[in-house]
């Protein structure tokens, strides 16, 4: 899977959550999901969760905090991807 699909999958699961349609149509890997997109931090959980769902990956504490934009949650995306298998 290469990084584009990546981010037009993390478009997908943050779309229901997003507060600020016009940052989140220009989103890119800087994209910062609570000072950008207005994600709230509850609904930031729910991301986390989806993303979990979607990839079949579990995020740990560390990871859950370090996720705070888009290049971030790709990075541990791939990571845990890479570990899995």
């Amino acid at each position: 899977m290469n990084k584009e699909q990546t981010i037009e999958e993390l478009k997908n699961i943050v779309k229901p959550y997003i507060q600020n349609q016009e940052a989140f149509e220009m989103l890119t890997e800087d994209t910062d999901f609570i000072n950008d997109l207005k994600i709230n931090s509850a609904n930031l959980v729910d991301v986390i969760l989806d993303i979990e769902e979607r990839y079949d990956i579990v995020i740990d504490n560390e990871a859950m905090e370090r996720m705070v934009n888009v290049k971030s949650a790709l990075e541990i995306i791939e990571t845990k991807l890479s570990e899995k298998n």
